[in-house]
């Protein structure tokens, strides 16, 4: 579904990713693992085309998508789940979610998925976004992302600033998901929850991919296991 072929890319004139490599087929879910500042942000921000000063090939769904406006890759069906959640912190929580609703036909449904994955917004629905709990906020931002039925699911650190038992929620959640078909990428720096629950995974160090593999194969890497893993 998604694949990504020696794609270089820069800000300004300084080159952030190397010759990197990484594919997601369809029903997969796959961790891009890594820590702070290695690129995995700025290579997403180029999946879905904020960033476009870049070289090689995305393609989605067969189509190289790199270079194209935003728009039109998420109408194509690439949706992310930003970093800092982005959601609008003075409206209510359902008008966040219709927020995401690529075909506003089909937002009803769509609206019954995302309660049933988190009961607790279609109980606050009229509560005020920005009142909610971080890890109820994550759940408006993942919600508003399902509500346009996306092909590929990307998340960036869904973990972030979450207490343990919240990422545990939020990350229950994300294997129904999977569980129900759902594509996903998975940028998360919880190195072993993230190699848990996923299929493949790939390691982003200073721009390059230093490892990929099944993440249960990943797990027993000695370089894993030292720097990301505390053994």
């Amino acid at each position: 579904m998604l694949e990504i072929s020696n794609l270089n890319i820069f800000h300004g004139n300084i080159q952030v990713v190397w010759d990197l490599c990484l594919k997601v087929d369809e029903g997969e879910m796959v961790t891009l693992i890594g820590p702070n500042g290695a690129g995995k942000t700025t290579t997403v921000e180029t999946i879905i085309g904020l960033n476009r000063n870049a070289s090689g090939s995305i393609s989605f769904g067969r189509e190289n998508i790199l270079g194209m406006q935003p728009y039109d890759i998420f109408k194509k069906g690439l949706v992310l789940v930003p970093e800092k959640r982005e959601i609008f912190p003075k409206m209510p929580v359902i008008e966040n979610l219709l927020l995401g609703a690529s075909n506003q036909n089909e937002s009803e449904s769509s609206l019954k998925h995302v309660y049933a994955l988190f009961p607790i917004l279609q109980e606050r629905e009229q509560q005020i976004a920005g009142t909610l709990s971080g890890g109820e906020q994550q759940m408006v931002a993942i919600g508003r992302a399902l509500m346009s039925k996306p092909k590929l699911l990307i998340l960036d650190e869904p973990s972030s600033g979450l207490s343990p038992i919240l990422v545990a929620e939020v990350f229950r959640s994300l294997e129904n998901l999977g569980r129900e078909g759902m594509t996903i990428l998975l940028l998360e720096q919880n190195v072993r929850l993230a190699l848990s629950m996923c299929l493949r995974g790939y390691v982003l160090e200073n721009g390059k991919i230093v490892l990929e593999g099944k993440a249960k194969e990943l797990m027993h890497e000695k370089h894993i296991q030292k720097a990301y893993l505390g053994i």
